[in-house]
């Protein structure tokens, strides 16, 4: 009876060496070959579209969300004393392909040069931006192959490249200044990096903001 329960003991802790064993190996694997984030986001360039000259906007003709084609007519101003000859300053073009992202003014306002009207966005050129921790920064390259998770699409897993790599942290950019008191507190800093998808990806209906997870294979 003793030496049984001597040998289901050591099978038990047997078992645990292993398993601890396994979990231990995965770890150091993953630590070794990939660096991963659950801070990334899908980003893209976002397009201001402005308007020519100051004057009344008679019409924009435009919904958030609706698709555009580059040079296409979505409003027009007020002419005013414009001569006949300058009647294309008058007229408000979609300056790329794309999808409104926001529309700031509604048709009746008095708009000035500079102004935003509306934003854009060109679905075809979003990326992901990943904020990975300072002491990852030595890992990283150009054209690392990276697996890409976004929350969107329930864990459809996408790749990428990674593109470009941050020469500033996230906190350099903030608007709040250093600390000033007697007191510190070291945090380990995030810096942005970008992420491309590959060419034959089909990322189409990403949505801009929306949360991903990126393994980037350092090795």
């Amino acid at each position: 009876m003793e030496s049984k329960r001597k040998v289901l003991m050591l099978s038990v802790l047997a078992v645990m060496l292993v398993v601890l064993g396994i979990i231990g190996a995965y770890y150091w694997y993953q630590g070794n070959f990939f660096v991963a984030t659950e801070d990334a986001k899908v980003a893209g360039d976002i397009v201001k579209v402005s308007p020519q000259m100051t004057g009344k906007l008679l019409d924009l003709d435009v919904e958030e969300g609706q698709s555009l084609e580059k040079d296409q007519i979505i409003g027009r101003q007020e002419m005013g004393s414009l001569a006949d000859a300058n009647l294309e300053q008058s007229v408000i073009r979609s300056p790329i392909s794309g999808f409104v992202l926001k529309k700031q003014v509604t048709p009746g306002e008095l708009v000035s040069t500079g102004q935003t009207l509306i934003m854009m966005v060109d679905p075809d050129k979003l990326y992901i931006s990943a904020n990975i921790e300072e002491t990852n920064l030595a890992e990283l390259k150009i054209g690392q192959k990276v697996e890409i998770t976004v929350d969107e699409f329930s864990g459809q897993k996408m790749y990428g490249r990674v593109a470009s790599i941050g020469k500033a942290s996230n906190s350099a950019f903030s608007l709040l200044s250093g600390a000033t008191s007697g007191t510190f507190t070291k945090v380990v800093q995030r810096v942005p990096v970008k992420i491309v998808f590959e060419k034959n990806q089909n990322h189409d209906g990403l949505l801009l903001g929306t949360n991903a997870t990126v393994k980037i294979h350092i090795r």
